[in-house]
Parts: C-alpha cells; sequence; structure tokens
C-alpha cells in the first residue's frame, strides 16, 4: 500500500499534480488541511480515497477536523495540528495520539518536513507543497509505503 501524503496547499493543490507525475500512483491520499476551497478539485484529480481534514484557514468547510483511520495493520490519526499548538512542540498532539491507542499520527500546520519514531508512535508531517518553511524551503511531501510484510516506512520526498 503506498499512501500520498501532504499539507498546507493553501488554495495551490496544483501542485498535487507536479508530483503525482513524478510518483506516478498511489492507494490514498492524506492532506493535512489548509487547503482553501480545493476540496472538490483534489478529489477530481486524485484516483483513490483522498482523506482531508481542515486546517486553520479552511474556513466554512465541512471537512473534519480529525480523522481516525485503519490502513493495513496501523491506526492512523490525522489532524491538522493547530489545537494541539504543533508550532511550539509535539508533546499535546503526542499525548492526545497515545491517548487515541494510534501507532501514527499524522500533521501540518508547521510548514516542516518532520518524521519522529519514538516508542510505538511516529509523528509525521509532510511539511508544505506551496509555501515551506524548512532549510533551503524546498516543497515536501511524505510518502507512506507499507509492505507486503505489514512493515511501514517512510520517507519526505521533495518537489523540484
Amino acid at each position: 500500500m503506498r499512501v500520498l501524503v501532504v499539507s498546507d496547499t493553501h488554495g495551490h493543490a496544483e501542485q498535487l499534480k507536479r508530483v503525482m507525475e513524478k510518483v506516478r500512483s498511489v492507494d490514498a491520499l492524506i492532506h493535512c488541511g489548509d487547503i482553501e476551497g480545493q476540496e472538490a478539485y483534489i478529489r477530481d484529480l486524485m484516483d483513490c480515497p483522498c482523506y482531508m481534514v481542515a486546517g486553520n484557514n479552511d474556513w466554512g468547510t465541512e471537512l473534519n477536523r480529525e480523522i481516525l483511520l485503519t490502513l493495513d495493520d496501523y491506526r492512523v490519526f490525522i489532524t491538522h495540528g493547530h489545537y494541539y499548538g504543533v508550532s511550539l512542540g509535539t508533546e499535546r498532539l503526542r499525548d492526545e495520539a497515545c491517548s487515541r491507542n494510534v501507532q501514527i499520527a499524522i500533521f501540518g500546520h508547521t510548514h516542516r518536513p518532520l518524521i519522529d519514531n519514538e516508542g510505538n508512535l511516529t509523528l509525521l508531517n509532510p511539511g508544505s507543497l506551496c509555501y515551506p518553511r524548512q532549510m533551503g524551503r524546498k516543497p515536501t511531501y511524505l510518502l507512506m509505503e507499507i509492505d507486503c510484510n505489514h512493515d511501514v516506512h517512510f520517507s519526505v520526498e521533495q518537489l523540484d
């Protein structure tokens, strides 16, 4: 299973076209919010299930604030992250994820990519496809792959 994880497209979801040209096909898309009204565009673009949450700039949206789902053998918690103060640190998000008994928590908001494995929990942030804030300021996304042995692998990728 191959899952594309993106966040913080801020009305520029056409960047997803460039990502899909690079990655070819995926089994699911996770968008961690700040979509700014392009939910239908994203669903039309993708040929797979799309899991999207509302970010702090998604006013008046029908999107949920959080999603809990199961991918293969993994319980996954998806949120934008602003309700958990992720700009100041991931402690509150980690506590919430642990209380929900998930193995993977995925968030956005900071515009900085992150893969943080600690104990039985992995925190993931794909960064931003449009307004990156990490060193080098390259647009990033994340690929999550679950192999035939049910092992999960993560990689942060740059969009040139």
